[in-house]
């Protein structure tokens, strides 16, 4: 045995018969896996790890996470095609199950998201997808956070951001858009006109109506004072003839001659 080996054996075996230190960080997690098997999780703060037989497989944070997920082509269950993009906020619960459970945690969860997001779509006709974002948020936020719980993973919130027709479509909506103001255009117009119709012939309905009543006031006052011209003339003739009967009366008779 040359000096050379015996060198590199005497370091081993100090290296073995010593610990090695780590720091993890606070909202911070380390997997210490020994001789190749899992064996602990280090929490935030000073760790010592054993060289040579144990080593830090994985080391993620805690702390809430964004995955921006791009553009994705989609078809609707009535067959228009549109793109659409959204964001994932996402944490790690579990640690040992991120790293165990699922290869490439990140890239796995851009996948599910993406091929749920086009399920989802495809349930929707084109209108739904514009008046529906919020159950569409609901939605994706409960499948994704049921699917990604064997990983470890709680996601915390979904939102699809834009939702955007292909051109050809955009332009037929456009078009839609534009007869349809239109018609509510032609429709408020000719309600306007058999409103006013409608005015017109009513004033002039309650017009007669007014006249009529007004002539038939004008025939009753009339009548009335007729009437009423006749009581007095009537009233003036018997005190007329009462006052001159009161008159004969007060005369004195003539005594009749003897004979």
């Amino acid at each position: 045995m040359d000096w050379w080996t015996v060198v590199v054996g005497a370091i081993v075996a100090l290296s073995a018969g010593s610990s090695t230190i780590k720091i993890i960080p606070q909202q911070e997690e380390a997997l210490v896996e020994s001789f190749g098997k899992y064996q602990r999780k280090l929490k935030p703060g000073l760790q010592f790890v054993m060289p040579v037989r144990d080593r830090v497989a994985y080391q993620a944070s805690l702390r809430e996470q964004v995955i921006d997920i791009p553009p994705q082509q989609c078809i609707t269950r009535d067959n228009v095609s549109l793109v659409a993009d959204a964001v994932v906020y996402w944490r790690l619960v579990d640690t040992e199950k991120a790293f165990y459970k699922v290869q490439n945690l990140p890239m796995a969860m851009e996948n599910l998201v993406r091929t749920q997001i086009r399920s989802e779509m495809g349930q929707l006709e084109l209108d739904e997808t514009f008046t529906a974002r919020s159950q569409i948020n609901e939605t994706l936020l409960r499948d994704l956070d049921e699917a990604t719980d064997p990983w470890g993973v709680k996601v915390t919130r979904v939102e699809l951001r834009d939702i955007v027709p292909a051109k050809a479509v955009q332009d037929s909506m456009e078009l839609q858009m534009t007869a349809e103001r239109r018609k509510r255009a032609a429709i408020l117009t000719s309600e306007g006109e058999r409103e006013s119709a409608v005015n017109s012939a009513r004033g002039r309905a309650e017009a007669q109506v007014l006249e009529a009543e007004a002539r038939q006031k004008s025939v009753l006052l009339q009548a009335e004072a007729e009437r009423q011209q006749q009581i007095l003339k009537a009233r003036a003739v018997a005190e007329a003839a009462e006052l001159i009967a009161q008159k004969m009366q007060s005369i004195p008779k003539r005594p009749k001659p003897l004979r």
